[in-house]
């Protein structure tokens, strides 16, 4: 027991000196502090106006769209197969990116309390208990809208879990080093969203530039969830959490970031290229060229401009996925 009043006096000690090194201030830290107790409090609780924001919304966009992109690569006729991708809309933002975000909302809840102890369960309106039954039931509720797709989109619903428990759960918890976290994340929000929108819609395999543009962007997402760490250094740091930013510094992180987005782009663009997608690929130009001007931005001044290079930049990269999408319908 000494040894362990020990350990936490030690920590303690860590996170304040952190936190004064950052500028954080007294107001602040004492809100963290009470969030740190607040995650591991015993019991059940649950604020029915919290469960929104411990899905985070914000967060569905981006495999939603990968869906969509993944529906019309295809060149199927969207008006006659609504249903489909109304329901695959659901399934990718609002069930199973839902469900990533509070099952990792469950496993981060202590680097939460020190990055962000305004989130429901360290702002205590969620107990860790409470949040494991939202996370069920948006499991179950996912498989559901999945089988009456397609039995086969259930089967991928369900890898779709299991990377979302390899990414924050024990015992893989592959986000402790950024390389592989960031990797799983990618795959799971562009490729299998795009390749479960292209499956859908056809009922049968994809095309193989559906396919690579899966993969590309995929990979390109790397870069994305690298800038979506910045806001989160000062907790990895003390939790040994190995983060891109972490692991490199902000400065080089985001110079990484942008080059893994500015070649999944260019890859892209050579097979909108191969396709002789003449205007689509001049469009991916543009906008390709439009975000290097905001990228010096973000490289000069990463710890202040992260967030802003992530609400603007990574729009024109979503853009491109749909510029790619549309090039290479059949």
């Amino acid at each position: 027991m000494n040894g362990h009043n020990a350990a936490n006096r030690g920590l303690k000690q860590q996170l304040h000196s952190e936190l004064v090194s950052r500028g954080v201030s007294g107001a602040k830290q004492k809100a963290i502090q009470q969030a740190l107790e607040n995650v591991n409090r015993p019991g059940f609780h649950l604020d029915p106006s919290a469960i929104l924001p411990l899905m985070k919304p914000i967060t569905w966009f981006p495999p939603m769209w990968a869906f969509a992109c993944g529906v019309v690569s295809t060149g199927e006729d969207i008006s006659s197969n609504w249903s489909i991708l109304l329901r695959g809309i659901i399934l990718a933002g609002p069930l199973m990116c839902a469900m990533s975000q509070t099952m990792n909302d469950y496993f981060d809840r202590e680097v939460d309390a020190i990055n962000e102890p305004d989130r429901p369960i360290p702002a205590g309106r969620i107990s860790k208990q409470a949040s494991w039954l939202i996370t069920f039931g948006l499991i179950l509720t996912g498989f559901l809208v999945a089988w009456s797709i397609h039995p086969y989109v259930m089967i991928i619903a369900f890898v779709g879990v299991l990377m979302s428990h390899a990414y924050s759960g024990p015992p893989i918890r592959a986000k402790r080093n950024g390389w592989f976290g960031n990797l799983i994340v990618g795959l799971a929000y562009e490729g299998v969203a795009w390749l479960t929108g292209s499956f859908a819609i056809t009922q049968g395999v994809p095309s193989m530039e559906s396919i690579s543009l899966a993969v590309i962007f995929s990979l390109g997402a790397h870069g994305i969830m690298t800038l979506n760490d910045f806001k989160s250094v000062v907790g990895d740091n003390i939790r040994k959490v190995a983060s891109i930013p972490v692991q490199l510094g902000e400065k080089n992180a985001a110079i990484l970031a942008s080059i893994i987005m500015d070649a999944a782009q260019l890859a892209a663009i050579a097979i909108l290229a191969a396709k002789a997608s003449w205007f689509m690929a001049s469009v991916a130009i543009l906008l390709l060229v439009l975000q290097l001007p905001m990228q010096k931005i973000l490289i000069d001044n990463p710890k202040d401009k992260a967030v802003w290079y992530n609400a603007f930049g990574t729009l024109l990269y979503v853009l491109s996925m749909m510029v790619c999408a549309i090039g290479i319908r059949p």
